[in-house]
């Protein structure tokens, strides 16, 4: 895949639009978990105002009184343009895709037709912590293939682990996360080929996770997993939600390859009713006309991520950290603080500020901690200051 040039002319960066006395008024999770004297720089909200596309096309929809069930394929339609415009993928085929709540419960909609109960669904640890506890919660089971100490896939562990779940001859699937959550890392068209290849040779059935697809630092190419050769028995899940900060507007999409076609059509009819029409309305405006919105805050985003290095140097020099090619997140090795494995109980309690701890993330997240840079640099700065008062 190519790197299409980003333009924010005329949008300002949503980053800096916004101060902690307008946010602290909001009463999602990560705002209303903590006591007000608790920085949050955890869960995975923007501290952002939404992308006027998106406001005018869901109070629209609340002016008509449309409100009623999801229907059609303009979300699906805005993805496929998108992703035909922003990575040069032609190939995302509309009637290749099913409408699902959210990209979690679309996971475990895609895991159900690929696997059976107590089967093996591999992962790349450390990783987002619910893809151990809705696999879980799914009576399969979770077996690890950490990373290697890049933050890459490490191709042979990968093809050992292959190996080992379908040695007694049953089914399993790869749960990849692609960009990944919490590095941050973007694999490559390479890699994700030679994951198809592994996976065609074991018979391993691949289960994308591409949710923050459009959070790709500016110049840096992401590649669909769909879009490789060898991917055509894939399914893929992909969003608006993290993009554009739509979390509370439920609605994504499953996406097949060619070769399963019929395993998407034997999704029941009734997981279509699980999103939110506002949702679709959200999401498709987004990935329509929200483009230059997206441009702005990638560029605040990378300005941020440079921001953090240099705090992190300067307050914090023992803390390892590599800036990530993606997402919003920040995943801090902190081992050489001497913190024990869950740094982020101590920067929490000592320094009033609230980070992910690494522990559920596997294997790999011992010692760390995802910080959450989407927000102003000034809260950055406060949020790094603390964290380098609590080990004072």
């Amino acid at each position: 895949m190519t790197s299409i040039p980003h333009d924010t002319a005329g949008e300002p960066d949503p980053l800096r639009v916004l101060g902690l006395d307008q946010l602290r008024h909001r009463t999602s999770m990560k705002w209303r978990t903590y006591p007000e004297d608790v920085l949050p720089l955890w869960v995975a909200e923007m501290d952002v105002p939404l992308a006027e596309s998106v406001v005018c096309a869901v109070t629209d929809a609340l002016a008509l009184g449309d409100t009623g069930y999801p229907a059609g394929t303009a979300y699906a339609e805005a993805l496929a343009a998108f992703a035909a415009k922003r990575w040069d993928w032609h190939g995302l085929a509309v009637e290749r895709t099913a409408i699902v709540p959210d990209v979690m419960l679309g996971v475990v909609e895609m895991l159900k037709l690929v696997t059976g109960p107590g089967d093996p669904v591999v992962v790349n640890s450390p990783v987002y912590p619910p893809f151990y506890q809705f696999v879980t919660h799914l009576d399969r089971r979770v077996v690890e293939s950490p990373l290697g100490a890049d933050a890459r896939i490490d191709l042979g562990a990968l093809e050992d682990t292959f190996r080992a779940v379908v040695a007694g001859g049953g089914r399993a699937a790869f749960l990849l996360c692609s960009p990944h959550n919490p590095t941050g890392t973007v694999h490559t068209a390479a890699e994700l080929a030679a994951v198809a290849a592994l996976a065609g040779r074991y018979g391993v059935r691949v289960v994308a996770d591409e949710i923050h697809a459009p959070l790709v630092a500016p110049g840096v190419p992401f590649t669909p997993y769909l879009s490789v050769p060898g991917a055509e028995r894939g399914l893929s899940l992909m969003s608006a939600s993290k993009g554009w900060n739509l979390a509370g507007l439920k609605a994504a999409l499953a996406l097949a390859g060619p070769g399963a076609v019929a395993d998407l059509a034997r999704l029941p009819e009734e997981v279509s009713h699980g999103p939110s029409h506002l949702g679709v309305i959200a999401h498709t405006a987004a990935l329509r006309d929200g483009t230059g919105w997206l441009d702005a805050l990638l560029a605040g985003l990378d300005s941020n991520r440079r921001l953090l290095t240099g705090l992190l140097a300067r307050h914090l020099p023992a803390v390892r950290h590599r800036p990530a090619q993606a997402t919003y997140l920040a995943w801090l090795d902190c081992r050489a603080l001497g913190l024990g494995d869950d740094p982020a109980a101590v920067f929490l309690d000592r320094g009033r500020v609230a980070l992910n701890s690494g522990l559920p993330f596997g294997t790999g997240g011992a010692g760390h901690v995802r910080l959450n840079l989407a927000t102003s640099p000034e809260v950055l700065e406060e949020g790094v200051r603390r964290m380098a008062a609590a080990i004072r």
